[in-house]
């Protein structure tokens, strides 16, 4: 019998001073069986940094032809296309073709630095992409804010991210790899 998704419950507040954005969040999110815990916590700082009423969680590693995130119009073009991880490269060059923003959010250290150095030639040709590598220290410190039910006090400001449970905190200063002559700034 294949096992069956694990259900945490989030809260966030989200204070991002750069784009005076200034909110509560409550959510569900259901991590597949195949998800590790670094990559759920991965997809909780993306929507972090894109947090809006309309930004979604997806179908995710349970979909194919789904992002980690998104945000999609009231006629259902995609917006926002948020993957996370080390996508392949012909994933992100659809994603590309069918949203008019796209960001990657790559982490695993070394493994993330390579995977951008295979890939930099190629996705460089698109203007509507942002590539951002998230430090392995960092990301794997936000396993420790992993619980069933989470309430989360994130922090964005200079660049930085802050993402806390009243015990322990983290700070996140992501990499920005690429960003195309196209690309909105987060």
């Amino acid at each position: 019998m294949a096992k069956s998704a694990t259900v945490f419950k989030a809260e966030l507040q989200i204070a991002d001073m750069e784009r005076h954005y200034y909110a509560d969040h409550a959510m569900v999110l259901a991590r597949h069986p195949s998800e590790t815990d670094e990559r759920m916590m991965v997809r909780l700082l993306a929507f972090v940094l894109h947090a809006s009423e309309d930004l979604e969680f997806t179908r995710g590693l349970s979909a194919d032809d789904e992002p980690a995130l998104w945000v999609k119009s009231l006629s259902g073009e995609i917006e926002t296309w948020i993957e996370v991880g080390l996508p392949d490269e012909r994933r992100v060059r659809r994603a590309c073709h069918r949203a008019k923003q796209v960001f990657v959010y790559a982490y695993g250290g070394h493994a993330a630095q390579l995977w951008w150095e295979k890939n930099a030639r190629d996705l460089a040709r698109f203007d509507n992409l942002q590539v951002i590598e998230l430090p392995q220290q960092a990301t794997r410190e936000l396993e420790a804010l992993v619980a069933r039910t989470m309430r989360l006090q994130c922090t964005l400001q200079d660049g930085q991210l802050w993402m806390g449970d009243g015990e322990h905190t983290v700070l996140v200063e992501p990499l920005r790899r690429y960003a195309g002559k196209g690309a909105e700034r987060v």
